[in-house]
């Protein structure tokens, strides 16, 4: 009879290997696309950052391109699951969810500076994620108001999202002072 541990398939070493090294490449290349841009950026760069060679990126990554969306892609899943945890009344939901993202610029900064280089290239793939994101992102936003009893939730998501980019742009300029001012809630 058979138990239900050896049904269990359990990853072969190499398969770990390769994901933790994605993930490594993914870190790595956040790092060097927040640096130098991604025009700039280089896969050998990221590759030395790893302390892998170059083709060993292209095993997992056909090109630049796939990497820098690879890196979009992660940055917006780690937004989504942020905000997902957003709880408040409405009074206080707004607030909530502007503390759960300056809690993400301070803990992962390079991904917002990817997310404002991104809105300035043109390439249909790159265009695409950051569309595909902010629109998660947006219906989520407007799920959590709406689910929290906000009065006009479309016009505070409206006004949220706005803020947000205007937090981006001011943390890729290194301008604090443009960061949206906001009454005292109390």
């Amino acid at each position: 009879m058979m138990t239900k541990e050896t049904n269990l398939v359990q990853p072969k070493a190499d398969e770990v290997i390769a994901v933790n090294r994605r993930e490594q490449i993914l870190e790595a290349a956040v790092i060097v696309f927040a640096e130098h841009g991604y025009f700039r950026a280089t896969t050998a760069q990221v590759a030395e950052k790893v302390g892998i060679s170059q083709p060993y990126i292209f095993k997992l990554f056909k090109n630049k391109e796939e990497l820098f969306v690879a890196t979009l892609e992660r940055a917006f899943e780690r937004i989504i699951r942020s905000f997902k945890g957003v709880k408040a009344p409405a009074d206080l939901i707004v607030w909530e969810a502007i503390r759960v993202y300056e809690r993400l610029m301070e803990t992962h900064p390079n991904e917002i500076i990817l997310q404002v280089q991104a809105l300035g290239i043109r390439d249909e793939a790159i265009r695409q994620v950051m569309q595909q994101g902010m629109r998660n992102i947006t219906e989520l936003v407007q799920e959590i108001f709406v689910f929290a009893g906000m009065e006009h939730p479309e016009v505070e998501v409206s006004t949220f999202m706005a803020n947000g980019m205007l937090c981006n742009i001011s943390m890729a300029l290194g301008m604090p002072d443009l960061k949206p001012k906001h009454l005292d809630r109390g």
